[in-house]
């Protein structure tokens, strides 16, 4: 498989690492120094591009991706508000999208179990929840993508109105924090006045987004339509 990467920093060489040890290529590698080579030969070419840049670029980049007839495996968060305009072009230009705020499999497999907790917890309104996430110094947007992720399908079950940064009432509190060189880690918490029930997903390194990425994108290619990590991982 031929991958274009755009968003060569420290996770665009993992995923490149990652892709030349399963066999694939990469034909183009697009940062901020050649954005112009989106509309080379090379990038038309590829059977898919990975894009892992930053927020302010990554619409941009996926919809130039699909215009030119390439499908895309996006990982850059905090630019939610236009994900269903990627989503109508992917169906128009009859291409494979795939999203996910976080493609590590520990992680996808942390947004289920706190799926199902949540669907238990409906029914304990005596618990508080709370989410808190801790990622590294460098990561543009707060809350994570992760953490938004988590909070919308706990909201799909509480009867909470929305997630605020800010202690809010009826709402469900995200703690965003930036320290270090922390990949990321993400706690749910529920509390009552008689105990505590917590769940916690810990990354050790880049190294499980950037391999969920390129599986992503293994699972993409002949595809059509807009996929999550669900379809991915049959979760």
């Amino acid at each position: 498989m031929k991958i274009a990467l755009i968003g060569y920093g420290k996770m665009g060489k993992t995923i490149e690492s990652f892709a030349l040890q399963r066999g694939h290529s990469v034909t183009v590698r697009i940062d901020k120094d050649n954005t112009n080579d989106i509309y080379s030969d090379e990038f038309r070419t590829s059977d898919i591009a990975i894009e892992f840049s930053v927020p302010e670029t990554a619409f941009g980049n996926v919809t130039t991706a699909l215009n030119l007839g390439v499908p895309v495996v996006c990982g850059t968060t905090g630019w939610f508000d236009k994900l269903d305009e990627v989503k109508k072009l992917c169906e128009k230009q009859k291409l494979a999208f795939i999203y996910s705020s976080n493609y590590s499999l520990g992680v996808n497999i942390f947004f289920y179990i706190n799926r199902k907790l949540a669907e238990v917890m409906k029914n304990y309104p005596e618990y508080g929840v709370s989410i808190e996430e801790i990622h590294h110094i460098h990561k543009k947007d707060a809350p994570s993508g992760t953490a938004v992720t988590l909070a919308e399908d706990i909201l799909n079950q509480v009867n909470l109105e929305k997630w605020s940064l800010e202690r809010e009432e009826n709402s469900l509190h995200i703690s965003a924090v930036r320290e270090g060189e922390v990949p990321g880690t993400h706690t749910v918490a529920y509390e009552s006045s008689i105990d505590s029930i917590t769940i916690r997903h810990e990354a050790k390194s880049r190294d499980g987004f950037a391999l969920g990425a390129v599986v992503a994108a293994e699972f993409a290619l002949g595809k059509q339509g807009f996929y999550t990590m669900k379809e991915v991982l049959g979760l």
